[in-house]
């Protein structure tokens, strides 16, 4: 069994969007974009990005993870249906400021056939049968469910999109290379100076995307927060996704 596990304690994003009603988590713990080897062979295993943000009114929250990335414009992609996804939610209180570190809820996808004509379950958001690495599949009726590429759900209690989107990445490549010089290709226009100058730098409104053309298999769910803090009981939240088998 294999996990790919992209964590992170991201309370201080959420603050940012509900100003005093949620907290910063006093440890944090970051993707690192260091794949293992076993996830390196299998794409569909690659978490790329996990976010929170608050949803379309000031009661939802909206939760993303993404996954695969890059896949070329134009190519048809769909999950592995072999795997487990899920969005996990630490709301447990330990302290004023610290979760514990343990899932106590999770949001669980799965995935039948391939294609176009794939469909996905959401199970959640439900205790998890099993915490850790160790993962087993609710035996609750599914949330939501259907096909993938399209909007499901209700914008009165769950939403869910799994599919392909865009994955756009927007950085001064050419600067980030001579702040990084131990990445910076050999040749060709990027080999450039190892010297950082501020010069360097590209001017405001002229960033370039540099994952244009390119997309990612997106999981997005928006649901009531109240669902996730234990209706404002234990509002800082810790959250991270896995895929695993």
């Amino acid at each position: 069994m294999f996990v790919s596990r992209h964590r992170a304690l991201i309370a201080l994003i959420i603050a940012l969007g509900w100003a005093g009603s949620l907290g910063l988590a006093a440890r944090a713990l970051a993707s690192d974009h260091q794949d293992t080897p076993e996830v390196e062979l299998n794409s569909r295993c690659d978490i790329n990005d996990v976010y929170a943000f608050p949803g379309s009114t000031d009661d939802r929250i909206c939760l993303v993870m993404t996954t695969s990335s890059p896949i070329a414009g134009g190519t048809a992609a769909s999950f592995d249906p072999d795997k487990l996804y899920q969005i996990k939610i630490d709301n447990g209180v330990t302290d004023a400021f610290v979760r514990d570190g343990v899932e106590d809820l999770v949001l669980q996808f799965t995935f039948r056939g391939t294609g176009a004509s794939q469909q996905v379950s959401v199970r959640g958001p439900v205790a998890p049968l099993q915490t850790g690495p160790l993962n087993k599949v609710s035996t609750s009726a599914p949330t939501v469910s259907g096909a993938i590429n399209a909007n499901l759900g209700s914008a009165a209690a769950m939403q869910v999109f799994c599919g392909l989107k865009d994955d756009p990445f927007f950085l001064d490549l050419s600067q980030f290379f001579r702040i990084v010089p131990d990445r910076r290709p050999s040749t060709g226009p990027l080999a450039g100076p190892a010297v950082a100058d501020t010069a360097c730098f590209r001017p405001v409104g002229a960033a370039q995307d540099y994952l244009a053309g390119y997309n990612c298999l997106a999981i997005v769910v928006e649901l009531p927060k109240a669902q996730l803090t234990n209706n404002g009981a234990n509002p800082r939240l810790g959250i991270w996704g896995t895929i695993s088998r």
